[in-house]
């Protein structure tokens, strides 16, 4: 269900800065996503994107700026705002060990989830997901972009108005890579979810309704994959990207 915000961005980051001792990982960042939108979050390695989304998940309180999710501070009110986001993190954090069900009825009771509405929300999910029959398999019998698909259902068993995808696709095949993105431009359609991106694959951010470029911790670019083109400009957002991203990189400050 979407957030009511009154208006408001559903994810709001102003000045936000993170350093890891003389290094600066984040410097300054400003920008406002609207729910109801898909947004790439496009940087090569090293960009900042990972440190960003743990920022947004609370794990890393930023050393300055404030971060607000459907109108609540993450700095203030952190339960109030993490329970509109659900995330996918570049690595893996499913148990192994226990089988797909009960990786995600786990999720659901941390949401509070009543047990009748957590299976159906794990039915429908899978259904969806083309991946139904896994149920009873534990989480290491799964190929990669099955567990990535678990992954999805989990982070939307809740429902969250703003969902966090850093780097979901590493490691899959093209056909799972397509399955994933395809599944979330219907969440965006469907239930009008805020969803944020990040990735290196200039391919993923092309169909986005809106890219932002980081480099070096700072935003390069911010627009239509078409209006970031002409920014950047190349001939294709992938020359673009590769001409403006891939220089020596500058001292740490």
């Amino acid at each position: 269900m979407r957030a009511d915000t009154g208006g408001q961005p559903m994810l709001s980051v102003r000045r936000l800065t993170q350093r890891y001792g003389t290094r600066t990982a984040i410097k300054s960042l400003d920008l406002a996503l609207a729910a109801g939108q898909f947004t790439a979050l496009l940087g090569p390695n090293g960009a900042g994107k990972s440190t960003l989304f743990q920022v947004l998940t609370g794990l890393f309180a930023a050393d300055d700026g404030e971060v607000e999710v459907a109108g609540h501070s993450l700095r203030d009110h952190a339960a109030r705002a993490l329970r509109h986001i659900g995330v996918v993190f570049q690595q893996s954090a499913l148990d192994l060990d226990l089988s797909v069900e009960r990786n995600l009825l786990f999720q659901a009771d941390l949401h509070g989830l009543p047990r009748r509405l957590a299976h159906e929300r794990i039915q429908a999910g899978c259904a969806r997901l083309g991946i139904e029959a896994e149920l009873s398999r534990k989480a290491r019998e799964l190929s990669g972009g099955n567990r990535r698909k678990v992954e999805l259902v989990r982070a939307n068993l809740h429902q969250p108005a703003l969902l966090l995808m850093d780097e979901a696709t590493v490691g899959l095949d093209p056909k799972s890579r397509q399955d994933l993105l395809a599944a979330l431009h219907d969440d965006v359609r469907q239930r009008g979810v805020c969803v944020l991106w990040a990735t290196h694959w200039v391919e993923e951010a092309a169909t986005a309704d809106r890219v932002l470029v980081l480099h070096q911790g700072e935003l390069m670019a911010d627009g239509t994959p078409a209006a970031v083109t002409a920014a950047l400009g190349g001939t294709t957002l992938e020359q673009g990207f590769i001409a403006r991203t891939s220089g020596a990189p500058r001292a740490p400050h």
